[in-house]
């Protein structure tokens, strides 16, 4: 009896504590709101390399602006391969950035860009490309994954965002074609 009653003793005591320090309403206006996940249009019609490639690496997003995290996604790609426009854009940049090729294109009627690194480009700054054009080679060197592999960025001025984000549900996630029964036909 004198167990039950000094847990029930320990259990009031950790209630009431907890009551004493946890916040009002009034001080729940103070904190700041969760961080909002800035919306994405799913406008991609195609991957960057592939049908559907392997995702390496995902995003993570960083805590702050110059803290550390993973601003992109990192797909697999053998050297070589081509590079391709998820959406219509023009190009913004083509050219090296600390020793790797890159490519960067402005998404039509959005304010959205792309980056592809390390590809070797094939396309020039101010060309207009098509959903799925090529606007380059996957670079053998300088990718940061243990392999070869893409990068792929989406930033929207100077935020970076999820660039799977730009895929509609149906590329992200499609699977095999199945049958499916007609229902009210006869055998």
């Amino acid at each position: 009896m004198r167990r039950v009653m000094r847990c029930v003793g320990v259990w009031a005591g950790l209630l009431l504590a907890s009551a004493a320090t946890a916040q009002t309403p009034a001080a729940w206006a103070s904190l700041p709101p969760p961080a909002q996940e800035e919306r994405v249009p799913a406008i991609a019609r195609a991957w960057p390399v592939g049908v559907r490639p392997l995702v390496l690496r995902g995003w993570e997003p960083p805590a702050t602006v110059y803290g550390p995290g993973h601003r992109g996604v990192d797909l697999a790609a053998p050297p070589g391969a081509p590079v391709r426009a998820v959406a219509p854009g023009r190009v913004t940049f083509a050219g090296r950035v600390a020793g790797r090729g890159v490519v960067s294109v402005q998404l039509a009627g959005t304010d959205l860009r792309t980056t592809y690194e390390p590809v070797s480009p094939l396309v020039r700054k101010g060309d207009t490309v098509g959903t799925a054009e090529v606007v380059g080679t996957v670079e053998a060197t300088g990718s940061h994954c243990s392999g070869t592999c893409v990068h792929w960025g989406l930033l929207r001025d100077e935020t970076y965002l999820d660039p799977l984000s730009l895929l509609p549900p149906w590329l992200l996630h499609r699977g095999p074609s199945r049958l499916l029964p007609v229902l009210g036909v006869p055998a």
